[in-house]
């Protein structure tokens, strides 16, 4: 069985929410299934870019975005690097995101929403009644 696909749940809990158990565990399946050392050096990223995300100024954010690339670097392995590539082409959004703490999740949210109305109102067959439904649904939602 791939080490990877069996620890999987283990390795995308972030860093602060494994338990000493959890812990040990991770440093066996480092030690004992990751003889290259790229699950570790994946993982490694993977923390480090969840610790970008979570600075408070944009001086710990540089920081943080100087250590991701040292560790990609050190990784040495195509996914990391793309994954490096895109928060630096995304660097000005993040940046944002640091400095005012606003996302678009809600937004993302409210057109799964409406897609997923929009899919199960089969009956509807003209625009205004699919609005109506969308805004009913929308303020159903909001009052709840």
């Amino acid at each position: 069985m791939d080490p990877v696909w069996a620890n999987r749940r283990l390795l995308l809990k972030g860093q602060e929410r494994l338990s000493d158990r959890a812990r040990n565990r991770l440093e066996v399946v480092f030690a004992v299934d990751d003889p290259t050392g790229r699950l570790q050096g994946a993982w490694e990223v993977k923390e480090q870019l969840r610790t970008l995300l979570r600075t408070g100024c944009l001086e710990d954010a540089a920081a943080a975005k100087q250590v991701l690339q040292e560790l990609v670097e050190r990784t040495d392995q195509p996914e990391a690097r793309r994954l490096y590539r895109t928060v630096c082409r995304w660097w000005a959004e993040i940046e944002g995101l640091i400095v005012t703490g606003a996302t678009t999740a809600k937004i993302e949210a409210n057109n799964t929403a409406i897609k997923n109305i929009k899919r199960t109102g089969r009956g509807f067959v003209n625009n205004a009644n699919y609005r109506t439904r969308i805004m009913l649904r929308s303020a159903a939602r909001t009052a709840a």
